[in-house]
């Protein structure tokens, strides 16, 4: 039975409570406009407050496939479905950073000026004891994606209203410059499907965190 929380209080200190020794890997899972970055991001600058290069975080975003790969597939306008990422890539970086046995490890991000991943971008240094990954589908349940659940030693998905994703995503689209029209179209055509697969086909999480607000 998954354990919910409301302040980020609690879930700092159940992170800091992880068993000293080795490496640890926490999934930060949720929809689309969840707050999963912001999330992860606050979880990792509070920690390396608490004692420096405890904690990074690691995007699942750097997996999308290219534009021009999803184009000849038919599959652009659903950019950031289940379909689009490289989860076998994914799966394999996750294992080489939980295995933690070389000195670092290089991980691509998602550039989103450019809409383009960048192979490279990162490196991992085998000292940071702590990695917590954001993505969407890290609990989804299916083929590939439902493998990851085993590397992970602690599982948070964000439980969020979907009134307030929608609002988020509409928002979102609007302030990158989007005409109305257009922010509807990419929030109800595509962010919002891909909100009711988190919702609807995600393993449960060891925690449920319900942010305030």
């Amino acid at each position: 039975m998954p354990k919910t929380m409301t302040k980020l209080e609690d879930l700092l200190d159940t992170l800091s409570a992880l068993p000293a020794g080795g490496r640890r890997l926490v999934a930060i899972a949720g929809a689309p406009g969840s707050g999963k970055s912001t999330l992860a991001d606050d979880l990792v600058a509070r920690l390396n407050r608490r004692k420096p290069d405890a904690a990074a975080v690691i995007p699942m975003d750097g997996f999308h496939l290219d534009d021009g790969l999803l184009k000849a597939r038919g599959t652009l306008s659903r950019k950031g479905a289940p379909y689009t990422f490289d989860v076998g890539g994914l799966a394999a970086m996750l294992r080489r950073l939980s295995a933690n046995e070389e000195d670092e490890v290089i991980v691509p991000l998602f550039d989103r000026t450019l809409e383009i991943s960048r192979a490279g971008a990162r490196a991992v240094p085998a000292s940071i004891p702590l990695l917590l990954v954001e993505g969407n589908y890290l609990l989804l349940d299916e083929p590939g994606w439902s493998d990851l659940r085993a590397i992970f030693d602690l599982t948070v998905s964000l439980d969020v209203p979907f009134d307030v994703l929608e609002r988020r995503l509409l928002q979102r689209w609007t302030d990158m410059g989007f005409a109305p029209e257009a922010a509807y179209a990419k929030a109800y055509e595509n962010d919002l499907p891909n909100a009711k697969t988190v919702i609807d086909r995600s393993q449960p999480a060891d925690i449920v965190f319900r942010p305030a607000g």
